[in-house]
């Protein structure tokens, strides 16, 4: 009778012992544990750069870093650190306002795919079919026609920045003007199609080539197709009066030399030509909407268009793999999607794991410092991949 107790007793416990690790509860607060611990771990991290930096100790400065990690269709975690205008007075937070640089180009790359999904366009329609002052490129011929698809991969063959004295200087209102002034003061690196070369100028005749297709004002589309259906509040081209103490404050130049906090101050009112390729300002919450609509939560794009742009569109010769307004890593573990953005005052990064569905967003109001932000966030996203893995052993 004790033995056959013994024997029930065990079994029972054997029983007890398999639920519970095996209770898709049990999981997911392993799964939960683990990933607070890594953002924990992330959150320490940015604290210490901003130490490092002397951001948060000099009076004489006012840097900060907001930040926020997605997950799916939500966003799991977001913060702040430093004033974002130390003479305002005024606390990070994330819903600050920060210039985004060339993050602004994978929105123009998410609108060109609306206009190709609705049919207003096709991937490899000739440029000049919708803008024919691109006919006068520097060296433009019959066998140098260039495609939206082009464009939008850097592969067009167009060098970095038109060889025009202040393309990049001049008011916002004025940027197309600008445009089509540097147009024939841009020449060719290679054909068309042959080589990656990475061209802000290549996206600014993206943009005013998109207009031109949809017969309406480049920043309105954004506005219209983007911004709005996504909720995005607080995302401009121009800051209006009232959202201006919301926008933190940018200092150029770095540590070995002197602050510049009037190049940034002047930015705010044009860069001449460049809107489609660096001209958005936004907030981190905001961007990691924009970043849920990518992992393709999102009734704006289909899933093949999505697709699309986050494969790689450049030669496969090339270290550098980029696909439709995104640069593209992958190795054994990660395959991320994402860009970058500096301008003078801030830097920005917006980075997603396709697979795992993590991302993070960071924005900076500085140009300097420890923050290395593709570092940083290859880091959190490894990281976060691993304890999810772990979460299901």
């Amino acid at each position: 009778m004790k033995t056959n107790f013994l024997i029930r007793v065990s079994i029972v416990l054997m029983f007890i012992s398999v639920n519970v690790y095996s209770n898709p509860l049990s999981n997911s607060l392993k799964h939960a544990t683990r990933q607070q611990a890594v953002i924990n771990e992330f959150d320490r991290q940015l604290q210490k750069d901003l130490s490092d930096d002397q951001i948060l100790s000099d009076d004489d400065l006012n840097g900060s870093i907001s930040a926020a990690i997605v997950k799916g269709n939500q966003i799991i975690w977001s913060k702040a650190y430093g004033p974002s205008d130390k003479v305002k007075n005024i606390a990070a937070d994330s819903n600050i306002i920060y210039r985004t640089g060339s993050i602004s180009k994978s929105f123009t790359a998410f609108l060109m795919m609306q206009l190709v999904q609705d049919g207003t366009i096709g991937l490899n329609d000739p440029i000049e079919k919708f803008l024919p002052e691109i006919k006068q490129l520097d060296g433009y011929t019959d066998s140098t026609k260039i495609t939206f698809k082009q464009l939008a991969s850097h592969t067009s063959g167009l060098t970095r920045e038109p060889r025009l004295k202040d393309s990049a200087k001049g008011p916002i209102e004025e940027w197309e003007d600008k445009i089509l002034l540097s147009i024939p003061h841009t020449p060719f690196k290679s054909k068309p199609g042959e080589n990656y070369s990475y061209s802000n100028i290549g996206y600014g005749i993206l943009g005013l080539t998109l207009s031109r297709a949809a017969n309406k004002p480049f920043i309105e589309l954004v506005k219209d197709n983007i911004f709005t259906p996504l909720n995005m509040n607080n995302s401009y081209f121009i800051v209006p009066n009232a959202k201006t103490e919301f926008l933190a404050k940018g200092m150029g130049g770095g540590p070995l030399g002197e602050l510049d906090e009037i190049e940034p101050h002047k930015e705010h009112l044009g860069r001449g030509y460049k809107v489609p390729n660096g001209g958005i300002y936004s907030t981190s919450n905001d961007l990691a909407k924009f970043m849920i609509h990518n992992m393709g939560y999102t009734e704006t794009l289909t899933k093949e268009n999505l697709a699309l742009m986050q494969s790689q569109k450049t030669p496969d010769n090339e270290s550098t793999k980029y696909g439709l307004g995104y640069f593209l890593y992958e190795d054994n573990n990660i395959t991320t999607v994402g860009h970058g953005g500096s301008v003078s005052g801030y830097t920005a990064m917006f980075k997603f794991e396709k697979e795992s569905q993590y991302g993070v967003i960071l924005l900076r109001n500085y140009n300097w410092g420890s923050t290395h932000l593709d570092l940083r966030s290859m880091t959190l996203l490894r990281k976060l991949m691993d304890a999810s893995t772990k979460s299901k052993q």
